[in-house]
């Protein structure tokens, strides 16, 4: 199936046609960010602090009176790094486990195993928060022990669909005829579970999102210089009780970028799962007449 196709299944999709245009327009606002936003987020402006939201503060002021908007916009770049930084991070670790411990001999498969298990019993925000302590809070500390993280949980999850499909017939076919492992891998084994890894990457990519929001939250994650959502829930938590929607909007922005991510990738899961094109491509067996 063509990549115009399953952009097409998905559009037909009331939840994947939500998460394709909320992904889209989060993507499309952090791109603008880089060249416009309506204030420059770090200018302090006494006579905006605690604004109402109106004109020219669409979304209010915060302590210092800086535009909320301008937060969010920017705060948007960093979701976007953090989201696809993990995922390449995870993808990369997920993939190489995942045929080690599938395909290798029998000695190299349990010991990636044990080391998955070790991995997976250490929580994303425990490793962040020991990489922190070393190199100190960044933003780059966020995507590697994010990746890190959920990179074994792919694996985990992968390991065990590579094994399955290891034993199909068309893949001992194929070993037959002379197709080396890493040709197996990427032209039968890794197709076939594309719709499983799907959806562990784009559960992985809306965790990392909570995950930067919490660290920032924390202050382990993005430094102050550096809009986040997190961060700036971080900071206006404190005014929860006079000023409530300045606390809303981060809380909403991540709310929605998490449930658009997950919807989204339960939608490709669908799209690519070649078990459900065809069923679709099946007819529908005739029902008998019923003769009154």
């Amino acid at each position: 199936m063509t990549p115009a196709a399953v952009l097409a299944r998905i559009w037909r999709s009331a939840t994947g046609r939500f998460g394709m245009l909320a992904v889209a327009a989060i993507v499309a606002v952090a791109v603008v960010s880089l060249f416009w936003t309506p204030f420059d987020p770090k200018t302090v402006d006494i006579a905006a602090r605690w604004a109402a939201p109106g004109w020219p503060h669409l979304l209010g002021g915060d302590s210092t009176g800086r535009d909320i908007l301008s937060l969010l916009m920017i705060g948007a770049r960093t979701t976007v790094l953090v989201a696809v930084g993990s995922g390449i991070v995870a993808t990369v670790i997920g993939v190489l486990l995942a045929a080690l411990g599938a395909l290798t001999a029998r000695p190299v498969r349990e010991v990636v195993a044990v080391l998955v298990d070790i991995l997976i019993a250490f929580p994303v925000l425990l490793i962040a928060m020991m990489l922190s302590a070393v190199w100190g809070g960044s933003l780059w500390i966020v995507v590697w022990s994010v990746g890190i993280g959920f990179g074994v949980n792919i694996a985990r999850v992968a390991r065990v669909e590579l094994r399955r499909v290891q034993r199909s017939d068309f893949v001992l076919a194929a070993r037959a005829s002379g197709l080396t492992t890493v040709q197996t891998l990427t032209r039968h084994l890794l197709p076939n579970v594309l719709p499983v890894f799907i959806v562990q990457l784009s559960w992985s990519m809306a965790a990392a999102v909570l995950a930067e929001a919490g660290l920032s939250f924390l202050g382990f994650g993005a430094p102050v210089t550096q809009p986040s959502w997190g961060l700036l829930l971080g900071e206006t938590q404190a005014y929860i009780s006079l000023h409530p929607l300045s606390v809303l909007w981060p809380g909403l922005a991540i709310t929605v970028t998490v449930l658009a991510l997950n919807l989204l990738g339960d939608a490709l899961r669908e799209a690519s799962d070649p078990t459900l094109r065809r069923d679709e491509a099946e007819p529908h067996a005739p029902q008998p007449a019923v003769v009154a």
